[in-house]
């Protein structure tokens, strides 16, 4: 009876231990949502998952996007093709300020399924840009003749896109930057910023600018987007240059909502050639700035 009440008592423990571990990070203001998909790529050293979902009502369009993990137990259940249900934790104060738990592995994977391809690493450091025809915020037709003579940085965005660590934090970046920009009077003609939405049925020039000017602010020497644009074009366009960045993104079919989406930023000299692309949402403007800054200097 002693080493019942003992063993018992381990497993309250356990439980007790395991909540703690659970709830211990997360606020008050942590929304929890939902969440249903198939895994498409597991990194247990990054820990974390790179699942296609489907739409989290009142919150988040389907898509395909990496999720962190922090119980180590679950990457034994988790593999490529196998369906999933699980919860997404939203919580800002947070680090990371999303996750996703109590995942249950509803299927495993099914022979012979398809995944869309996952491309992490493409070596285009030193290559030309390819040309390319969008539409900016103002309306405008733009290409690459449009940011011949100066330096610049381009990275992908989507204006729903409700993740902090995704396109929020690299519209944050970006307009952060071009406030910066903007008040010094030598690089505010010399540099240049660009944001390429991947979802243009949503994404028209008057959406795109709303959504720019809620960055930069309404008393922002930058909201007449002479430094920061921001443009969508033909999803043959965007997948162009997804391509050549190895970002991974595809349109469904039959939803375009649906998106493969990591994230690349990359800066480009003034004769179209690019010096350097950041993966992932890890960098600062400052960073970039000073990548913009050396860019510029391999030029004299």
């Amino acid at each position: 009876m002693r080493h019942l009440i003992i063993f018992l008592s381990s497993i309250l423990l356990f439980s007790a231990c395991q909540s703690t571990q659970t709830s211990q990070s997360v606020s008050k203001n942590a929304k929890r949502y939902k969440l249903k998909g198939v895994i498409t790529g597991v990194d247990r050293a990054g820990k974390k998952a790179s699942i296609k979902h489907e739409e989290i009502p009142g919150y988040m369009s389907a898509m395909t996007m990496d999720f962190p993990i922090k119980e180590d137990f679950v990457f034994e259940e988790l593999s490529v093709g196998s369906d999933i249900t699980a919860e997404l934790v939203v919580d800002n104060a947070a680090d990371p300020p999303y996750w996703i738990e109590k995942i249950v592995v509803t299927s495993p994977p099914k022979p012979g399924q398809s995944l869309p391809p996952v491309k992490e690493t493409v070596a285009v450091e030193g290559k030309t840009m390819p040309d390319f025809a969008l539409t900016n915020q103002d309306g405008k037709e733009i290409s690459l003749a449009d940011f011949r003579g100066k330096t610049w940085a381009l990275t992908f965005i989507y204006s729903e896109c409700p993740l902090p660590n995704f396109c929020i934090a690299m519209s944050k970046n970006f307009s952060d930057l071009a406030n910066q920009i903007a008040e010094d009077d030598e690089l505010k003609e010399k540099v240049r910023l660009l944001s390429i939405s991947f979802d243009p049925k949503r994404d028209t020039p008057e959406k795109l600018k709303s959504y720019g000017l809620g960055y930069l602010g309404k008393d922002s020497d930058a909201k007449d987007f002479k430094v920061w644009q921001l443009a969508a074009g033909k999803d043959g366009e965007i997948q162009k240059l997804a391509d050549f960045f190895g970002l991974r993104y595809e349109v469904d079919e039959k939803d375009n909502s649906q998106f493969n989406h990591s994230l690349r930023t990359a800066v480009i000299s003034e004769d179209g050639k690019v010096t350097k692309v950041f993966s992932g949402s890890d960098w600062k403007p400052d960073e970039l700035l000073r990548e913009l800054t050396k860019t510029q200097k391999m030029k004299k």
